[in-house]
């Protein structure tokens, strides 16, 4: 039972369409599948732009950081993915400023403000929505709106990437915000997706940058229902699938309370057999918990229990596992993978085994208001 935070199973219906006969990505067939993929990925950012780009979502990093900051960057850095923001700066030389917490901290909207204020040459933010290096959220859309009030040529441009298909995103004061295909939206890597407001379109038309990131070339040919470079053709068919079934079977406002739902559930289940949730504002995405036994834990869990969760990363390498809630994970999935937790203590020798996790787990899923 894969349970990491990225990537996550993909559905056997998506399996089948990615399997089938390959197409040209220069013909009417396709062109066709890209037009309704890219309306339901309209849809679903509810932004006045899209593009999908056949990369990670680093690739789609690197193209909002090149393509929207003109003078200099202010960087978010709670973790290894707002950290890689100012990595990316630095490998183009570009002038940047980050503001750094530790992994289980939001940033607050006032440093941001401020930072804003001290420093006029800013033009460009760039933030992780889930953080998920620790599981964290940060307040990013009050941050937006509070920026914008002081200057509304700045662009917000939020790495979306385990937190698109998780939850309803206010993109009012987005300017652009990017996903990968391996997070909630449950395909193999290897497709980015951005969306960006009319400001943004604005912004990159006058100051488009690079070759293969060249955003302005990009909109400009998928605004044509095709793409500047080659086409991820299968990835792109499975992403029309899977919006397609989000969308007619289950619903994208049923989908996003659902998660919310099932991490409330998964939290309070952890929290009853006694675990400290790492997060002081978890994100939905994910389940983060803090414990010096996470090595010992996962072990059990994958060889014994057939529950793979992940890990964390360098300073919490060995001190933290993530539970991912994102995609359509089954009610029974997160229910034995708290069980499972639960038995894996028993294993250790640090807790009696007696059914408080699922009890927990499935009064709050399936009983609470």
């Amino acid at each position: 039972m894969l349970l990491t935070p990225g990537p996550t199973p993909v559905p056997e219906f998506v399996r089948k369409a990615m399997a089938d006969i390959t197409i040209h990505h220069r013909t009417p067939e396709f062109e066709a599948i890209f037009a309704q993929t890219r309306e339901l990925l309209l849809e679903l950012y509810g932004m006045d732009e899209v593009v999908m780009l056949a990369s990670s979502g680093s690739g789609a990093m690197e193209a909002c950081v090149t393509n929207l900051t003109k003078t200099k960057a202010l960087t978010v850095n709670s973790g290894k993915f707002g950290e890689r923001f100012g990595k990316i700066c630095k490998a183009y030389n570009i002038d940047y400023t980050e503001i750094k917490n530790e992994w289980n901290t939001p940033v607050c909207v006032e440093e941001v403000v401020n930072a804003v204020k001290n420093d006029s040459s800013i033009d460009a933010i760039f933030i992780q929505l889930c953080e998920s290096a620790g599981g964290l959220r940060h307040p990013v859309e009050q941050i937006a709106a509070e920026v914008k009030k002081i200057n509304k040529d700045i662009m917000i441009v939020a790495d979306g990437i385990t937190a698109i298909g998780v939850e309803k995103i206010d993109v009012t004061n987005l300017d652009a915000v990017i996903t990968g295909s391996q997070k909630a939206l449950m395909l193999p890597p290897g497709l980015a997706m951005i969306g960006f407001s009319n400001k943004a379109v604005e912004k990159i038309n006058e100051n488009a940058k690079g070759f293969y990131f060249n955003l302005a070339t990009e909109i400009k040919k998928q605004r044509t229902n095709t793409t500047a470079w080659t086409a991820a053709t299968t990835l792109i068919i499975g992403l029309k699938e899977i919006l397609k079934h989000i969308k007619e079977n289950v619903g994208f406002d049923k989908l996003y309370s659902q998660t919310a739902l099932r991490a409330k559930a998964t939290r309070e289940a952890l929290l009853a057999i006694g675990f400290e949730i790492y997060p002081s504002s978890p994100a939905d995405a994910m389940t983060t918990i803090f414990t010096e036994q996470s090595n010992a834990i996962r072990k059990i869990l994958k060889t014994k229990y057939n529950v793979n969760i992940a890990g964390g990363q360098d300073h919490l390498s060995g001190k933290i596992f993530r539970i991912n809630h994102m995609g359509l994970v089954e009610d029974y999935e997160a229910a034995w993978a708290v069980n499972a937790v639960e038995l894996a203590l028993d294993d250790l020798g640090l807790r009696t085994f007696d059914g408080t996790a699922n009890k927990v787990f499935a009064s709050n899923m399936f009983k609470g208001n």
